[in-house]
Order: C-alpha cells, then sequence, then structure tokens
C-alpha cells in the first residue's frame, strides 16, 4: 500500500518548508525565546516528533515482519524513539529558559539520531525489502557521512565560540535528517496492511460466560 509512504515524504516536506520559512524569517536562535514565535516552534518540533516516532514504529515492525529479529532492529527501535523524544523537548526547552534540558534534547536528537540512521543504513543491506536498494543504500549512506561530519564541526565551533557557524552546521544537519526521513518512503511504500492488535488470543482465552452473556444480550439490544 504505496500511501503508506506519504508519511516520511509528509515529515520531510513540513520540516524542510517550516525550517526554511524559519530561518529565512527570523534568527534561530530567536525563535524559540520569545513568544509567539517560541509557542510555534514547539508546536512544529512536537509535530515533527509524533511523526517521527510513527514511522520508527512502522520501520521497525517492517523489518520484523520480513523475519529480521535481530539486535540491530530492536536497538534502532530504542534509539529513534529516544531521538524523536529529544526532538520534543528542544521544542519545549527553549535555550534561554532552560540551557540544560535544551542541551540535553539536543543531544539525543542529533547523536542518537545519527546512530539511529547508521543503523538503518545497516539494515539497508541486511533486511528486506531489497527493491530499492541499489539507490537507497548510496543516498542513505551519503546523508550519514555528512550528518557525521557536520555533528563533528557543529560540536568543535559551538565549543571554540563561532556559534554563529555551529548554527549553520546545526540547520544543515536538520535539512539532512528529513532528508533521510524522507528515504523511509521506499521502503514504506512495499507494505500491504498495517493494523493494531490488542491481546487478541488474551482476550479469547479471558472470556468469562457472565461477559459472553452480557455481550450476547447487548448484541440481540442492539439488532
Amino acid at each position: 500500500m504505496w500511501l503508506w509512504a506519504l508519511l516520511p515524504v509528509s515529515l520531510a516536506l513540513f520540516g524542510t518548508a517550516v525550517t526554511l520559512i524559519v530561518c529565512f524569517s527570523l534568527p534561530v536562535s530567536k525563535c524559540g525565546t520569545y513568544n509567539p514565535q517560541s509557542c510555534l516552534f514547539s508546536q512544529i518540533c512536537n509535530i515533527c516528533s509524533v511523526l517521527a516516532l510513527w514511522i520508527v514504529a512502522i520501520r521497525f515492525q517492517q523489518v520484523r515482519d520480513y523475519g529480521n529479529h535481530g539486535k540491530a532492529n530492536t536497538a534502532s527501535i530504542v534509539l529513534g524513539f529516544i531521538a524523536s523524544v529529544g526532538i520534543s523537548v528542544i521544542g519545549n526547552f527553549q535555550q534561554s529558559v532552560l540551557m540544560g534540558a535544551h542541551l540535553l534534547g539536543a543531544f539525543l536528537a542529533f547523536f542518537l539520531g545519527l546512530a539511529y540512521f547508521w543503523t538503518q543504513l545497516f539494515l539497508t543491506y541486511r533486511a528486506e525489502p531489497s527493491q530499492d536498494r541499489c539507490w537507497v543504500g548510496p543516498a542513505r549512506a551519503t546523508c550519514c557521512i555528512l550528518s557525521t561530519v557536520l555533528v563533528i564541526l557543529m560540536a568543535v565551533l559551538s565549543q571554540t565560540g563561532h556559534r554563529s557557524w555551529a548554527a549553520v552546521c546545526e540547520w544543515a544537519l536538520v535539512m539532512l535528517f528529513f532528508c533521510l526521513f524522507g528515504l523511509f518512503a521506499a521502503e514504506l511504500r512495499h507494505i500491504d496492511c498495517h493494523h493494531l492488535t490488542v491481546q487478541k488470543q488474551a482476550l479469547t482465552h479471558d472470556c468469562s460466560p457472565t461477559l459472553v452473556k452480557t455481550n450476547s444480550y447487548v448484541a440481540n439490544t442492539l439488532s
């Protein structure tokens, strides 16, 4: 069902468009400090966090359904969930208000997020589907390498006092992350269906006669 490919594409397009608008209209340092820009920035980060969590969960289940129950897949969902939460922390704890929490969110989002994408690069060549591996693998590897370089530059420039250049690296890193999320469209377009089952077997075994009789009475009443 190719419609699932729209999920990562929507995150990539939404995040990229908003980031470009914010960067060209206001300094990044101010958009997360003053109202109402800080409120808008928080909501944008929360939306991106939810979409990222959804993509991480679906990709984990897809790899698992193909029979890959390895440690890499388990590590990917843990790293992806923590990094997605970090996105929300960045937006809700502004740098000018609570520096410690903001830096923690940045570490979770950027460093653990980078580890998540490297893990996904490994799974690209180890897990199915493999129809688009010939171009998804090189594209994902290129983005991961560039992201690693930018993370190192961002950390070094921040420590040496070149905060303006560090902000440029951070902006470029965010754009690459959106590109990496967009690449999941290649895998998610092969999903046939996606459904949630809540304790189906347990509910079947635990149904008491009283509960069955009550349900039957309600069903007959409604009919």
